[in-house]
């Protein structure tokens, strides 16, 4: 699907005879563009290896964002037309660093670290645009960029963005503590490649610290530096410390989806964010990247435990339940069944004397959704059945 995606996308594009005196330069390398995005016409790239990657990293989401930005501006008769257009494209701008920072974020937790380089790049200008070079609003992106670099092992450019990003939170005395644990967890995992260990720790207990003080202990903001701490010591071969810490990563993102979702009979309209129970103080607002993190979080843990004999029971079964509750708000219903039935399964099995009625109504609504999207599938082959007969 995503190379048919690439082939209608690559279609769009325009080779270009540049002319002379124009300038135009490559969205991702700045040099010499070459060939033109025919969708929005105002993205160019200096080859189809860079269309590529700037296609499956951003440029699809946001192509139709980026032709009210950067086409020309139409002639306006009076200075309140001009304040409107000018308020307008600073809305434009930071709804593209929204998304842009949004998705780029997403594709690390997805482990597509080349694509989240475009990403964090387009962030990274739209925030300069915006608020200027000093900015400590420029960190997000220059974090992502670190952390992409970690991932494609490129480690002394990670440690020139991660130090970008140091020099301007320094120099940012009111920069919020959320920057703050951000900035020490990236420099956590560069410490984590290299195999300082020790290093690594230290700074992800200072990203727990800053976390702590702007969100509390137990937050779903907080369980990142939390996992990533249990994985060092995994590494070191300490293992029943990284167990226990595992398990305080379940309890925080089980806290969040048990208390913070509600049970739907019919999630065939929603998304995860929109079954939350917003009357409830509880109730946490996911984002994509947010929800991308707890897949990738809880299945890197639910992968270790299943190879650990001594794990307890009753945290496996938390463990299965946060899954199983994920991935129903998620709509993969398939998923949320083989949990619950795996959790339940293993009650009966070990006999033990757990509250079972929540995982039973959790059975129930999952059922039900899966009934009706086999009523759904039926309904749309007959239609598509009707039409076929009615044009032959």
């Amino acid at each position: 699907n995503e190379y048919k995606s690439y082939l209608r996308f690559k279609m769009t594009l325009n080779p270009l005879a540049n002319p002379k005196g124009v300038k135009l330069q490559c969205e991702l390398c700045q040099k010499p563009a070459y060939y033109q995005c025919t969708t929005c016409r105002v993205t160019y790239y200096c080859s189809k290896e860079h269309l590529s990657i700037d296609y499956s990293g951003i440029h699809d989401k946001i192509c139709s964002l980026l032709v009210g930005l950067r086409a020309p501006a139409p002639m306006v008769s009076s200075e309140e037309e001009r304040q409107h257009r000018k308020e307008q494209l600073l809305q434009r701008q930071k709804q593209l660093i929204d998304i842009t920072r949004t998705e780029g974020s997403k594709l690390l937790f997805e482990g597509e670290h080349e694509a989240a380089v475009p990403a964090a790049l387009q962030a990274l200008r739209f925030s300069i645009d915006v608020y200027g070079l000093n900015s400590i609003e420029l960190v997000p992106a220059y974090l992502v960029l670190g952390e992409a670099s970690i991932g494609l092992g490129r480690l002394n450019q990670a440690e020139e963005y991660l130090s970008q990003a140091q020099w301007t939170v320094l120099k940012t005395p009111d920069s919020n503590d959320v920057i703050k644990s951000k900035m020490y967890r990236i420099y956590g995992l560069l410490q984590a490649a290299k195999g300082n260990f020790s290093e690594a720790l230290k700074h992800y207990a200072n990203d727990i610290y800053h976390v702590s003080l702007a969100v509390g202990p137990r937050h779903i903001k907080t369980s990142g530096g939390y996992f990533h701490m249990a994985n060092v010591f995994f590494r070191r071969g300490e293992v029943k410390t990284a167990h226990s810490i595992y398990t305080e990563v379940v309890s925080i993102w089980n806290d969040m989806l048990v208390n913070g979702v509600e049970l739907q009979d019919d999630l065939q309209e929603k998304t995860l964010t929109s079954v939350l129970d917003e009357s409830s103080k509880k109730a946490e607002i996911l984002d994509e990247a947010q929800e991308a993190e707890a897949i990738q979080v809880l299945h890197a843990i639910y992968d270790l435990e299943l190879a650990n004999d001594a794990y307890p029971p009753r945290d496996m079964i938390t463990l299965l339940q946060t899954m199983a509750i994920l991935h129903y708000h998620l709509m993969n219903f398939t998923k949320a069944s083989d949990f619950v039935a795996q959790a339940i399964g293993l009650i009966e099995r070990l006999d033990l004397s757990v509250d079972v009625a929540p995982l039973q109504q959790l059975q129930m609504a999952i059922q039900r959704n899966l009934e009706k999207n086999v009523s759904s599938q039926k309904l749309a082959t007959g239609v598509s059945q009707v039409l076929d007969n009615s044009t032959g």
